[in-house]
């Protein structure tokens, strides 16, 4: 009995070594295999970015970090403390560092310091042997080389969010990046590329004893723009520090070529960490500088309309170019007045006449017996009132109204004094510089509905993918009523009587048309009217008017159109019109010089209630 029980257990045993060793003997040497080999993913370089002749403006530098490794350091809080004797450790991040060790396992490397410059490495390294435990770590990280002046046409990266980890596993890796505004953002699946792999053995204990083996990623595509890098520093400079914004695009094929909001903010400021004071004083900035004001500012764009309300007459034989009104300083509807800038009137107005000197008179009268309907449909064909579709988030339609817009949003019908607001360019009227910039190229390139883009190609290892809409799109508008309007445009800077005469440009070849535009921002009402209307620089800042100039260049053959918008600047004819000759000139000159683009061949002091 005892011989059979211990031959039923051998069986057993036998048994079930035969099945580990046999049967399962695959499952087991995978298992074991796996616990010895591990692989660990490589983040690739992120691709870079550069302006139309290649000059970079995002790029990946090498970044200097200090760690620690925990299981060689004793005392972690004392070693902090000769650490911090060294380069400066705040409370916070102190805090951060004791977190991170507690969490991780004692091998892993804590990371205590990123974006070390070379003194604060030159200074660890020569106190490391006072200093166990603590290593230089080399990786890599993104650098906008021009900052402030392409901060909102780029964006920012920053580190990945819980609810952004999505299912690619990059995202997951300590210190990734991806971009979070501007270009960074709509092409980050691109410039992230694909990671790479690597095969290191490890203990019983997961500490890594050496690397088997190293497969690469693929970096990620290179993003070239329709950005002139140097047109854009230029403009950025011209601005200053108004709060302001420029757009300069081809008529030709919507290539954007400069794209400025000011102020501005540095975006490498994101990638290496806000202090929370740094994002309270962005924030609380009533200059706003995180706001793109080229494709998000809601402006009214005043006399700069003024063009969209005459050709919609035109268009619709409202009125023809001998079509006069009499201008005595104002004109009444009911027992309402509405006032021309001009006080005392600009007498007997023609079309041209209209234009040139921007009289209000004659574009309430022309606005009355066009309609709003007519007037905001014609603005929508030249590209206000709704998205552009330009490739950069953030956009904002704007706002063209009509009768049904307000019936639907107020609950009110329309008025026909708003009608008269409206062929100033003021009231509910709203559009971005960019809009005005297209509406623009769309009025002197021969009535072509132009697209604005800024990316120009994205390159991979495997193959280039060029964007480049150029749209022939007529727009079915009469030459002769385009001719028209450009003809008045030429005169507003040209003519002594224009109201930008001032800031024309003489150089011969390189002359410019435009339109002005003053937008008033608070109400003046009859007593100070009959006072005499407070100037801009006795106002405070937030009650002045706002500055707009819209312009193309050269004046016989357009290529070049330009829109500024100056916040609370004042006159647009003394703050706009001199910004937008700057800008035109050096495109001219950048483009004879050989810097330009590869294509075939730019006021009212008071605009009204």
């Amino acid at each position: 009995m005892l011989a059979g029980g211990k031959l039923a257990l051998l069986s057993a045993l036998v048994g079930r070594m035969y099945y580990l060793q046999a049967i399962e003997s695959e499952r087991y040497a995978t298992l074991a295999e796996d616990n010895r080999i591990n692989l660990r993913l490589l983040p690739p370089p992120r691709g870079r970015i550069v302006d139309r002749y290649g000059e970079p403006m995002a790029v990946n530098q090498r970044n200097y970090r200090v760690v620690l490794n925990a299981e060689d350091v004793k005392d972690a809080e004392a070693m902090l403390d000769v650490l911090g004797s060294i380069i400066s450790i705040g409370p916070g991040e102190r805090r951060r560092i004791m977190r991170d060790i507690r969490r991780q396992r004692s091998f892993v490397p804590v990371t205590l310091r990123e974006n070390l410059n070379w003194d604060e490495v030159a200074s660890i390294e020569v106190n490391s042997p006072d200093l166990p435990g603590i290593t230089i770590d080399v990786g890599q990280s993104r650098h906008h080389p021009h900052a402030v002046d392409t901060a909102h046409i780029l964006g920012y990266v920053a580190a990945v969010s819980e609810n952004e980890t999505g299912n690619d596993p990059l995202l997951e890796l300590p210190g990734f990046r991806i971009g979070k505004s501007g270009i960074e953002k709509i092409h980050d699946l691109a410039l992230r590329g694909t990671g790479g792999s690597s095969q290191v053995e490890v203990n019983a204990l997961g500490r890594v004893i050496r690397e088997l083996s190293r497969q690469d990623g693929q970096p990620g595509a290179e993003v070239s723009l329709t950005i002139d890098l140097g047109l854009q520093q230029m403009v950025s400079r011209r601005l200053g520090d108004e709060s302001a914004a420029v757009v300069v695009i081809d008529v030709h094929n919507g290539d954007i070529l400069a794209m400025a909001s000011t102020p501005g903010f540095d975006p490498n400021a994101f990638n290496k960490g806000l202090s929370s004071d740094q994002w309270k004083d962005m924030v609380s900035d009533v200059r706003s500088p995180l706001t793109n004001k080229s494709i998000s500012g809601n402006y009214s764009p005043g006399s700069t309309f003024k063009m969209v309300v005459a050709l919609a007459a035109l268009d619709k034989g409202v009125i023809t170019p001998k079509s006069e009104v009499f201008c005595r300083g104002y004109i009444e509807l009911g027992d309402a007045k509405f006032h021309c800038w001009k006080k005392g009137g600009h007498g007997v107005v023609d079309l041209d006449k209209g234009i040139t000197e921007s009289c209000d008179v004659f574009f309430y009268d022309t606005a009355l017996r066009t309609g709003i309907n007519r007037i905001s449909a014609m603005a929508k064909r030249l590209g206000m009132g709704q998205l552009s579709g330009i490739d950069l988030p953030g956009e904002q339609p704007g706002l063209m109204p009509t009768h049904d817009w307000k019936r639907a949003v107020m609950g009110i019908p329309w008025q026909s004094g708003e009608t008269m607001i409206a062929g100033i360019g003021q009231g509910y009227m709203l559009a971005t510089p960019l809009q005005l910039a297209v509406m623009t190229a769309r009025l002197v390139n021969g009535g072509f509905a132009v697209v604005p883009h800024l990316t120009g190609s994205v390159k991979t290892s495997g193959a280039v993918i060029n964007n480049n809409p150029v749209s022939q799109v007529s727009m079915d508008l009469s030459p002769a009523h385009v001719a028209l309007i450009r003809d008045g445009m030429e005169s507003v800077v040209n003519d002594p009587r224009g109201t930008a005469f001032n800031a024309r440009i003489d150089r011969p070849g390189y002359e410019m048309g435009g339109k002005t535009g003053t937008v008033q921002v608070r109400r003046i009402s009859s007593a100070e009217r009959e006072q005499g209307v407070r100037k801009n620089e006795d106002l405070p800042w937030k009650e002045r008017d706002h500055a707009l100039f819209v312009g193309y260049a050269p004046l016989k053959a357009p290529r070049y159109a330009v829109s500024v918008v100056v916040e609370h600047g004042g006159g647009g004819s003394k703050v706009a019109a001199p910004i937008g000759r700057d800008v035109l000139i050096e495109a001219q000159v950048r483009n004879s010089a050989g810097r330009g683009v590869e294509q075939p061949a730019g006021e009212a002091v008071g605009s009204g209630a």
